[in-house]
């Protein structure tokens, strides 16, 4: 089926993001004889992640190959239309929602569904982007079966470095952990991973070492070195779209769009879904959570017919 859009007609719900969580929610909106637009850039976060573990009936499979089934499956609900591109403005209208695309073309719907991602900001270590999602790893549910008992280090300090150790430890016993600088773990935190022989490393990491992408060993600042298979990190993110903002919805804390048990978001007839608004960064909780947000938005529309 080719990419279609039906730009002069009202859609049911806009879904900006067509990845796990935006394609799940678009299916549960297709299967409920709702139109619906699906708005895709086709650059997947995860796009240099060889392959996607713990997701029942696809682990081990290829990010893109999952997608791709995914998509293919979707476009068999005849009301669910594609459009290839980038949304970058919405606005609210006094009935529903307008969103703008790169080339200018507005479309419209009575609610919206943002299953846009997250951005990672990679730090500034030689070899580390190149290494993020093949051996430079955010999570051990992901990732850590593949690592286990591989010389490992955790990449953090403080109350973040001391809940992320022991669920690496578990994973393997070759692990060290690196503050990128004075550690600010409290004494009894010390205390306790030095008893499981975890030895902390004050240093900054000043480049990463790898072949195509899997990592060797790590230099630190001080030109001391350690061979590493396996670096666990947790780098800063912002949103990848600043249109959620600009309609007003809430951003918590920790940078995440505010959601209820529903996916809905503060301001409303908007949900959220995926990565940009859960910690849990995985393909099972982003089809989970885009299948939540469909079905709300489902409900939201029929109350308002009924």
């Amino acid at each position: 089926m080719k990419d279609k859009i039906m730009s002069m007609d009202y859609y049911d719900c806009i879904i900006v993001g067509g990845s796990y969580s935006g394609l799940s929610a678009a299916m549960a909106l297709g299967r409920s004889l709702r139109k619906v637009l699906v708005i895709d850039d086709g650059k997947p976060c995860n796009a240099t992640t060889p392959h996607s573990q713990n997701f029942i009936t696809h682990d081990g499979k290829k990010p893109a190959e999952i997608a791709a089934i995914a998509k293919q499956q979707v476009e068999q609900y005849k009301s669910i239309s594609f459009y290839k591109g980038l949304a970058t403005k919405g606005r609210k209208l006094d009935e529903g929602f307008e969103i703008e695309t790169k080339s200018g073309e507005k479309l419209r719907s009575k609610k919206l569904i943002f299953a846009t991602g997250i951005r990672d900001i990679m730090p500034a270590i030689p070899g580390f982007s190149v290494c993020w999602g093949i051996s430079v790893i955010h999570c051990p549910y992901c990732h850590g079966y593949e690592y286990r008992e591989k010389k490992t280090a955790v990449m953090a300090n403080g109350d973040l470095a001391f809940h992320f150790t022991p669920l690496i430890y578990n994973l393997t016993k070759d692990l060290v952990l690196i503050t990128g600088g004075k550690s600010t773990l409290t004494n009894e935190q010390t205390v306790k991973l030095k008893e499981h022989n975890i030895t902390i490393v004050e240093k900054e990491i000043a480049e990463v070492k790898h072949k195509e992408g899997y990592l060797e060993e790590v230099i630190f600042n001080d030109g001391s070195k350690i061979p590493l298979q396996a670096l666990y990190a947790k780098p800063l993110f912002e949103q990848h779209s600043d249109i959620p903002v600009a309609l007003g919805c809430e951003i918590t804390e920790q940078g995440y769009i505010k959601i209820d048990n529903m996916q809905k978001t503060t301001v409303p007839g908007i949900f959220a879904c995926g990565d940009n608004s859960s910690f849990m960064r995985s393909v099972a909780n982003a089809v989970s959570s885009g299948n939540m947000a469909g079905a709300a938005t489902n409900k939201e529309l029929s109350e308002m017919e009924f």
